[in-house]
């Protein structure tokens, strides 16, 4: 079972996975043939449009399912459009070559499909889907609007706060002076192996759409307690003496205590799946074996999230030039990341990473280095 940390004392909102069910529970009242609603969501730098979740989450077609959206033509037309789309006999699809089109026209008999964008940006699609052929006429489309638009609003009550508070943390370390130890780039990269590892990891922990998602937009702040730790040892280009790797330690304690100060002045104590950050921050240096810091946690009482990041971010460091040493190949990163499984790391996330190296590849290929960090905080595993 996994350990959580709870802090605050605000419960948080529903799971947007049950908001969207009660949601679709009302529509259901007046129209009883629509018996799905989805989201997808859309990430701009990769491509990626990713099932997010559904009102019946329990028997989707689709489930964790995710395509570049430039392989999609007709998604793609409709975000460059910008217009809705209504398919009124799902059947004239049994003869596409995408998983999408397939699943759906084997499961339904109409679809309405409308683009979500927060203001010129696209963040995904909001998909109904009725058991009717011409179902969806211009009179029942027009009818959805008042549920289309509290379905967004539920989507960007879900990512925005996060994404607040990720601004805001970029903010505080830019105000501070003290300078970002990791490059954009690293931190976009070891982000996505997060995800990446997730995934694979999904059907065994039953991490959900939500959790991944929330990881992805957490994993960067993992070393946010870093800007309060002095110049002097932050950016010290030798070795750490005994004395200073002590004060280099001490930015896990520091940055849950920059994040709860941000989430009480933003008033974000109830931010949906909050304790996940504050588990990644607190415990992405512990040790599977529990010779990790600060609190020397084993195995399992280590959250699933910090034991994700953890090998995220110590395969990415390794993989990346620094001023101190080169890359290691990827083969030589693997060997390193296999020996310590069981160690340093979960062996089920170093399995995991190892079972996503294509996906990997294209992550290293998107995100290149533009400019190289001065300390790494996994030195002492160099």
């Amino acid at each position: 079972m996994t350990t959580r940390v709870q802090h605050s004392s605000v419960p948080p909102p529903p799971p947007i996975e049950q908001r969207l069910a009660e949601l679709h529970a009302q529509l259901r009242e007046d129209m009883p043939a629509i018996v799905r609603v989805a989201i997808a969501v859309y990430d701009s730098q990769t491509d990626l449009l990713k099932t997010f979740t559904s009102s019946d989450v329990d028997k989707s077609p689709l489930g964790m399912h995710e395509a570049k959206l430039h392989t999609v033509p007709s998604l793609q037309q409709l975000a460059e459009s910008r217009a809705d789309r209504v398919i009124n006999d799902l059947g004239a699809l049994s003869d596409s070559t995408t998983v999408h089109s397939q699943a759906i026209a084997g499961s339904y008999a109409s679809s309405y499909t409308r683009p979500l964008y927060d203001g010129s940006h696209l963040r995904g699609f909001l998909f109904y889907d009725a058991n009717e052929k011409d179902y969806f006429s211009p009179i029942t489309v027009h009818r959805l609007q008042v549920f289309s638009d509290l379905i967004a609003l539920l989507l960007s009550s879900t990512f925005f706060p996060a994404r607040m508070l990720r601004s805001a943390v970029h903010a505080a370390t830019y105000v501070s002076h003290t300078r970002d130890p990791e490059t954009g780039a690293h931190l976009e990269r070891m982000a996505r192996y997060a995800r990446l590892i997730a995934l694979e990891l999904n059907d065994t922990h039953n991490l959900g759409a939500a959790f991944i998602e929330h990881l992805l937009t957490f994993a960067p702040l993992h070393d946010v307690g870093k800007v309060g730790v002095p110049d002097a040892v932050l950016l010290k280009s030798g070795p750490l003496t005994p004395e200073e790797f002590i004060v280099m330690r001490s930015h896990v304690d520091k940055g849950v205590q920059l994040i709860d100060e941000l989430l009480e002045s933003l008033g974000m104590r109830a931010l949906p799946h909050v304790d996940m950050l504050r588990n990644i921050i607190q415990c992405h240096h512990e040790a599977w074996d529990g010779s990790g810091y600060p609190h020397g946690r084993i195995g399992e009482q280590i959250p699933i999230e910090a034991r994700i990041v953890t090998v995220a971010d110590v395969f990415d460091a390794l993989t990346s030039d620094r001023p101190y040493k080169g890359p290691w190949t990827i083969r030589r990163t693997l060997d390193y990341v296999a020996d310590q499984s069981g160690k340093l790391f979960d062996p089920q996330c170093v399995a995991a990473l190892q079972r996503t190296l294509p996906a990997v590849e294209e992550v290293r290929a998107a995100f290149p280095d533009t400019r190289i960090h001065v300390r790494e905080g996994y030195t002492s595993v160099l």
